[in-house]
């Protein structure tokens, strides 16, 4: 049975999100991306209007206000998005069990066995691009057809609140004449290399020899071939396996050198409370805990841990964090910036067999203990209760670990 495969696309979504929560801005240009009142960092994302003037995911913030004077810059609050994403998939849910996130606003649903009961793809998209309007507000493009390479294409195809169609018997004269820099995984650097070759477009790319662009390409000239030619057949994960990041991590410039273990791990402990809490209000837990150091001449390094088991247990990504420092710093330099992430993220519902020796009504309890303090500082700010460790020195401890916030999207492959 020939699969029905679509892939959702929230137009603008960082842009979108933030117009909902300032309804004064409607109508005016609007980028999320930096820090505006240091007046540095980059667009992350810009609305249409913004675009219009030539304002481009990517850009310094200045140059931004340059190409549209009037612009409005926010800054990027990425646990809005994420609920926002989680809300997005809460709809996908009643259509298929089949949905796999490409970063927090896109994913691909596999709605092959819904048909009988919601009707065909094209119904299926009406719907829930009408639900999305109307529920959240926010408008989506979403792509319709036999496998996630043309489904995606279909959902970049036209924007923004379209819906198109890359069927089988379609594809070819839709999507032929595209730039092959359309394609997913082509780049700059790929599609300068397809230039040269003499293909410019997609239909040039699946009519080209597959020995000749394995030659100049290595394994992903067939990988491309085989995604031009509509011969990709990777499945559509099943919902709450993966999330819709890679990772979540803080990092901090501290406000003085740290000499000594006992300074390192009051930062440690402050960042890891912060991606702990992250991950928690996002339904994540990871399965890797990476530190990275610099010291006080600049010098850096990264090194991280893969977990026995996933976690949002604040004391054990932060445990996890310190034996990673102890194990690998050798303290030749104080040390000037730390930072924490949890990485391959799952989500919280992740079922995972324990071994007998993994202290499981320990681990409940502290969970249970992270509970009652998120929501003690929900309701009476984050410094209403903290660990005893962090009055041995009120300056470390005083980072304001949330504002430095760092989410890593999927890619195809992961």
């Amino acid at each position: 049975m020939e699969r029905t495969i679509l892939h959702s696309d929230i137009n603008c979504c960082y842009a979108a999100i933030e117009h909902l929560h300032h309804p004064e801005l409607s109508g005016k240009p609007l980028a999320v991306g930096g820090d505006p009142e240091a007046r540095h960092g980059i667009v992350l994302t810009a609305d249409y209007i913004a675009k219009k003037h030539g304002v481009k995911t990517g850009m310094a913030l200045w140059q931004a206000r340059q190409a549209c004077p009037d612009i409005t810059f926010v800054s990027p609050r990425m646990d809005l998005y994420l609920r926002f994403s989680r809300m997005a998939h809460e709809i996908y849910s009643e259509y298929t069990d089949l949905q796999e996130p490409y970063g927090i606003d896109e994913s691909w649903l596999d709605v092959s066995a819904s048909s009988s009961i919601k009707g065909d793809g094209y119904k299926i998209a009406e719907e829930i691009s009408r639900r999305m309007k109307s529920e959240l507000g926010i408008t989506v493009s979403i792509g319709v057809s036999f496998d996630k390479i043309y489904a995606k294409l279909g959902s970049d195809y036209k924007k923004p609140d379209a819906i198109t169609t890359m069927y089988r018997d379609e594809f070819q004269h839709k999507a032929w004449k595209l730039p092959v820099s359309d394609l997913l995984y082509v780049g700059r650097s790929t599609n300068s290399k397809l230039i040269k070759l003499g293909i410019r477009t997609i239909g040039d790319l699946a009519c080209m020899d597959e020995g000749i662009l394995a030659n100049h390409l290595g394994k992903m000239g067939s990988v491309l071939w085989t995604f031009a030619n509509g011969y990709d057949e990777s499945p559509v994960r099943l919902e709450d396996t993966h999330a819709p990041i890679k990772s979540i991590g803080n990092s901090t410039t501290t406000p003085r050198d740290l000499v000594g273990d006992e300074d390192v791990k009051i930062v440690l402990y402050t960042l890891a409370e912060s991606v702990a809490a992250r991950l928690r209000d996002n339904g994540f837990r990871c399965r890797v805990v990476e530190i990275s150091i610099r010291d006080n001449e600049l010098c850096s390094f990264t090194r991280q841990k893969k977990l026995d088991h996933a976690t949002n247990i604040t004391g054990e990504i932060a445990a996890y964090a310190y034996n990673i420092f102890k194990t690998n710093y050798d303290w030749r330099k104080p040390i000037r910036s730390v930072g924490v992430r949890g990485a391959d993220l799952v989500m919280d519902n992740y079922w995972e067999q324990l071994d007998l020796f993994s202290g499981v009504e320990l681990r409940e309890k502290q969970m249970k203990v992270d509970a009652a303090v998120d929501d003690i500082r929900r309701r009476f700010g984050f410094y209403s209760i903290q660990r005893g460790l962090m009055y041995r020195d009120r300056l470390l401890s005083s980072v304001n670990a949330r504002e430095d916030h760092v989410v890593h999207p999927h890619g195809y492959f992961n």
